[in-house]
């Protein structure tokens, strides 16, 4: 008997039937089943099927949704297709946050995701760009000269190529408001007070010097060794002026407020090689006819003028800030220049 049973059900796995009748129980159906699916996979696995336990798997016990979708889910499949091929659809997010239709004045589309229309301002041209903070103290003294030996290795390596300077320039005139606002952040979180506006206004500042190196490279395009030099730079001066602004704000403010003067000095060079003809005075990049709302046959120098008078700008608040300090005070304790670029 068993002989006859094991040569039924060689016969049957070789020629793909099944061995499994009508009289064996539910029992041994969901036993073979179970045999029937793994001996399936396995068979998958070395590249073929058992043809006789075809039939088994079709049988399983599983619910019928895990074998087809309902016919509604299917639906929705086809119309998103069909919407997908027929109209192309804007990327909304699951959260449901999508970017509003945004114009300008004109009613042309918004074409910056980095800023928008309410962010952009007209440069005051009418600040003193000639204001120097004279030297006082030891502090003073001690920036001011620190900030005259960083500028020799800069006038070395660049000379007069301002457009490559202004890159460099602006990568590290970004870090120190960047910077002054994070740790009063910090600071207004541990103590739970009011900043006063400072967290703002030195993000401001921050942001500002960014929109100038997004400016300029669209001016100038730096070299591979000139891109390796403002990394090593840059994280060099970011961790040197972060200790510096936790063991001394007065001296960071200082620093960054000869540091913007010397942005001024720069800027006129190159406004100088422009007016000259040394450099050419190309179209302005549309980034900058928007963000400072120039005209649309902006020039070259109209850009490098607003930018200075931005670094003029900078120059005042740090300096500020810094007398702020050696008073005695807390940035909190004196309104902060909101929208003071």
């Amino acid at each position: 008997m068993s002989r006859s049973v094991v040569r039924s059900v060689m016969q049957g796995l070789i020629n793909g039937r099944s061995y499994f009748g009508s009289s064996i129980s539910s029992g041994h159906l969901f036993r073979s089943t179970t045999i029937g699916r793994s001996m399936q996979l396995s068979g998958q696995q070395n590249g073929w099927t058992f043809g006789g336990f075809e039939w088994v798997r079709m049988m399983s016990s599983a619910p019928a949704s895990m074998e087809k979708e309902p016919p509604e889910k299917e639906q929705k499949k086809e119309n998103s297709v069909t919407e997908e091929k027929g109209t192309e659809l804007s990327p909304l997010s699951y959260w449901g946050i999508s970017r509003p239709k945004i114009t300008r004045e004109d009613g042309t589309i918004w074409p910056w995701n980095c800023f928008m229309p309410w962010e952009t301002y007209r440069a005051d041209l009418s600040i003193d760009l000639k204001k120097h903070h004279v030297p006082k103290n030891f502090v003073d003294k001690f920036a001011y000269r620190t900030v005259k030996v960083l500028r020799i290795p800069t006038d070395l390596f660049f000379q007069r190529r301002y457009g490559c300077r202004a890159v460099m320039l602006e990568t590290v005139a970004a870090v120190p408001g960047m910077v002054g606002g994070m740790l009063l952040h910090l600071k207004s979180l541990r103590k739970f007070q009011q900043s006063g506006g400072w967290i703002k206004a030195l993000l401001e500042e921050a942001e500002n010097e960014r929109m100038h190196l997004m400016t300029m490279v669209e001016l100038v395009k730096p070299k591979w060794y000139e891109r390796l030099l403002v990394l090593t730079v840059q994280g060099v001066f970011f961790n040197a002026f972060f200790v510096l602004y936790v063991l001394s704000p007065k001296l960071a403010h200082r620093i960054v407020g000869y540091l913007e003067e010397e942005a001024i000095h720069s800027y006129t060079e190159y406004l100088k090689d422009i007016e000259s003809g040394a450099i050419e005075n190309v179209a302005a990049p549309a980034i900058a006819i928007d963000y400072w709302r120039l005209p649309k046959d902006a020039t070259l120098k109209d850009v490098i003028t607003v930018i200075r008078a931005d670094e003029a700008h900078h120059r005042d608040v740090n300096h500020f800030a810094s007398d702020i300090h050696f008073q005695g005070k807390e940035l909190r304790e004196a309104p902060a220049p909101l929208g003071y670029h």
